[in-house]
């Protein structure tokens, strides 16, 4: 091979995909994926569907995590990335002011008018970071609360106000931010009343679990904070851009206005990794008061002129096709339909949202012998049903889903935001024959939860 062809590589070595990420990287994903049967091989994928070596489809209603709100390849969002890459920008010079990272922040501000200013960095948790920062700078106070159960990245500052153990396990010593229970107003108003507490960062529907904030609670929690002199961040990294029916999930609810919003996911169009904060203008004036302090806080490679590009691509998308309103109305319809199912299935606890961010919950079954085998599942380790649930979403049905986090018989559904009828009628259909499998004392079903069951035992 001469020079470099990416063509001719992947041809030559795609087929060790799984191999390599053993040796070279997180060796426990391959292993996870051959467990579960997730171990699949896509060629392609276009909008909210994948495809395998044999031209069969799958439907995505994971959206890389959100990450693919306009589904894979958007046509707009693809040529935007040409035409930036062929006019050669003189980008990342950092000494000047290219016009693209002015225009986008002055069109996502357009969607948040109470806001301001604009930080742009690479990831949802460097956008949480930049709002911690700028909050404990800005009020002068060393603490951020947080929710229990709360997701809000991995990095120190992030993993410092995330609310699952899981997660901060054996990375301690973290800051010294605190957790309250996600409507507990009384718990809020203790600690702002320490005096110390720079801000409550709060997601409107948290990822895992898929669990709103309680009507009122987020306005009450923004006059509680504002009162001692605290702050509201949002994090819309997953719940921003369009995926709850409204632009940001906070605007659900009147009267909310946060002092700093956090976005990432969504805005990239899925090819351009990148993260907003935005935030009050006497906020930035705050943290950058000076011409000594004009780099207190940057990103190598943020502002960047190809996630500008895409992220201007992705909300000119939104605007022209109305991908908001769709969001809306297929979610409420898909929402819908899955909530009629509750009274045909006992093992079908809830299901909840809002748009198309939806989590159906499964719960403990009355009659006695689909109890035994709820018992035996939850005895080995809780969530493993929903993880028998998504399994065969994928091997029988080909639809990609996952549960909403670990030890959680939640599955979350973040579907890209184009989808229409047909896919709620493919899901929905799928999902209906899975559930008629599992009460139904279905052999495949139950004999892998027992596989499972052994494995979960043996990783004890």
């Amino acid at each position: 091979m001469t020079g470099f062809n990416l063509a001719e590589l992947l041809a030559e070595r795609g087929g060790e995909r799984y191999d390599l990420h053993t040796r070279h990287l997180n060796h426990q994903l391959p292993r996870m994926l051959h467990t579960i049967g997730f171990d699949k091989v896509y060629e392609r994928a276009e909008g909210a569907y994948f495809w395998d070596a044999e031209g069969q489809d799958y439907l995505d209603m994971l959206a890389g995590f959100g990450v693919m709100g306009l589904g894979r390849h958007h046509p707009v969002v693809r040529r935007a990335l040409h035409d930036v890459l062929d006019a050669g920008l003189a980008d990342l010079t950092r000494f000047d002011c290219q016009p693209l990272p002015g225009l986008l922040a002055e069109k996502l501000l357009s969607y948040a008018p109470h806001l301001d200013r604009v930080f742009f960095g690479n990831s949802g948790t460097e956008a949480v970071e930049t709002a911690l920062k700028f909050a404990r700078y800005a009020t002068g106070k060393p603490r951020v609360l947080y929710c229990t159960h709360a997701f809000h990245g991995l990095t120190t500052g992030s993993l410092s106000v995330n609310g699952e153990d899981g997660f901060r396990d054996g990375f301690a010593p973290l800051l010294p931010d605190t957790a309250i229970e996600m409507g507990d107003l009384e718990a809020l108003a203790r600690e702002v009343a320490r005096g110390d507490v720079a801000a409550l960062v709060v997601e409107p529907i948290q990822g895992k679990g898929v669990l709103p904030t309680p009507p009122g609670f987020l306005r009450a929690a923004q006059e509680l904070l504002h009162r001692h002199k605290g702050l509201l961040i949002a994090d819309e990294v997953q719940t921003g851009l369009g995926r709850t029916g409204d632009f940001f999930a906070y605007q659900h609810e009147e009267g909310v206005t946060p002092d700093l919003v956090c976005v990432a996911k969504a805005l990239s169009g899925g090819y351009v990794p990148v993260g907003a904060t935005l935030g009050k203008d006497w906020i930035f004036k705050k943290v950058y008061s000076s011409m000594d302090r004009v780099l207190v806080h940057s990103a190598s490679f943020g502002s960047n002129a190809q996630a500008m590009a895409a992220g201007l691509a992705v909300l000119s998308v939104m605007e022209d096709e109305q991908i908001v309103a769709n969001a809306r109305h297929t979610g409420d319809l898909l929402r819908t339909r899955l909530a009629a199912l509750t009274d045909k299935y006992e093992l079908l606890h809830e299901v909840r949202g809002r748009g198309l961010m939806i989590g159906i919950e499964f719960g403990r079954p009355k009659s006695l012998g689909l109890r035994s085998r709820w018992t035996m599942l939850q005895a080995a380790r809780k969530g493993l049903f929903a993880q028998l649930v998504v399994v065969p979403l994928l091997q029988r049905h080909r639809i990609l889903t996952q549960v909403s986090g670990d030890h959680l018989e939640v599955i979350k559904l973040i579907p890209p935001l184009t989808i229409g009828e047909r896919e709620v009628d493919r899901f929905v259909d799928a999902f209906t024959a899975v559930m008629d499998e599992a009460h139904g004392g279905g052999g495949l079903l139950w004999d892998f939860g027992r596989t499972l069951v052994k494995q979960a035992v043996a990783n004890r």
